[in-house]
């Protein structure tokens, strides 16, 4: 048996937060789960914008904004230790995979 709720809904971040239970063949198995899920698309498309207004010719300077990424991204990446290691956040966030997060072109 599976029960499933809404605790929480944001219009502005755009996230919902939902409590899953599943019951088990025993109460040990039972599992609790909370997830967030966040549709980003208009940040997507902020980043786009932002990426398309810039002047690639400029260099970066010291305090060039590179990207824009989602709270909850951020505390999943901060959670792995990415955020803190600034050799494994510059290579996230080069990655291509991960180019919708991007402000500007170019390698971090």
């Amino acid at each position: 048996m599976e029960d499933r709720r809404t605790l929480n809904i944001d219009e502005l971040l755009g996230t919902h937060t939902e409590f899953v239970y599943e019951a088990g063949d025993s109460l040990k198995d039972d599992k609790i789960i909370i997830s967030e899920t966040q549709d980003v698309t208009n940040i997507i498309e902020m980043n786009k914008r932002s990426a398309n207004e810039i002047d690639k010719h400029q260099p970066y300077g010291e305090w060039s904004k590179v990207a824009s990424i989602p709270l909850n991204l951020y505390y999943d990446l901060k959670r792995q230790g990415i955020v803190d290691d600034p050799a494994r956040f510059k290579k996230w966030l080069n990655d291509p995979d991960n180019r919708f997060f991007r402000t500007r072109g170019g390698r971090v």
